[in-house]
């Protein structure tokens, strides 16, 4: 695991990255401002790296955007899907203007759990994104311990039901108590079986 105090360049944080490894993002719109109010949290977006056999490093997350093919249905479309990382990377920090940061999971993931993320992407892919309103309502429900709906999701929600699928978080609270700010290390996230996640390690990416 890298030194969190570290700065790393896009190409060495891609190389680094592992299966479980967390992306963060900050950013200075309207709508990233907007969640960041509402939810209390330092970042506005969170993915999820899927880096198995011989496939390119992926981020698994949720976005309104329909810029980048998901590698998983091979088209374009909006709300959960699956990138290649690079691209998504420098799509947030070139395009969204977003700053990035990489969180490393300690443990090591097992075949199992790389089926389970598999399993997950099959099943949420391609399910729509919320508008900010719908977003702060399914927040505020999962803060009050309440399910929300399956017929949307947002990108913690996505990473929280992964890492449930993975066996690293429980589910004694519902994927929508979680926020991306959950997954900044000002929060205990409570990771099972001795995991936990480095510190954030900030990526430089050349824009433009």
């Amino acid at each position: 695991m890298t030194d969190a105090a570290t700065s790393l360049g896009l190409d060495q944080a891609v190389d680094l990255t592992r299966t479980g490894d967390l992306w963060l993002f900050r950013g200075t719109s309207a709508a990233d401002h907007a969640i960041r109010v509402v939810t209390n949290a330092p970042v506005n977006h969170v993915g999820m790296a899927v880096v198995i056999d011989d496939l390119p490093p992926l981020m698994w997350h949720a976005e309104l955007g329909k810029g980048l093919r998901d590698v998983w249905t091979g088209d374009h479309h909006r709300g959960v899907q699956l990138h290649d990382l690079r691209e998504a990377v420098v799509q947030w920090c070139g395009r969204y203007e977003q700053r990035a940061w990489l969180r490393q999971l300690s443990t090591f993931v097992s075949a199992e759990q790389e089926a389970a993320v598999l399993r997950t992407i099959a099943r949420l892919d391609g399910t729509p994104f919320p508008a900010t309103a719908a977003l702060a309502g399914r927040w505020l429900r999962g803060r009050a311990r309440r399910q929300a709906g399956v017929e949307m999701t947002y990108c913690a929600e996505v990473v929280a039901a992964t890492y449930q699928a993975m066996g690293l978080l429980d589910d004694a609270r519902p994927t929508n108590y979680y926020d991306p700010g959950r997954f900044w290390s000002g929060d205990d996230l409570e990771l099972r079986h001795g995991a936990h996640l480095g510190g954030e390690i900030p990526v430089h990416v050349p824009v433009g």
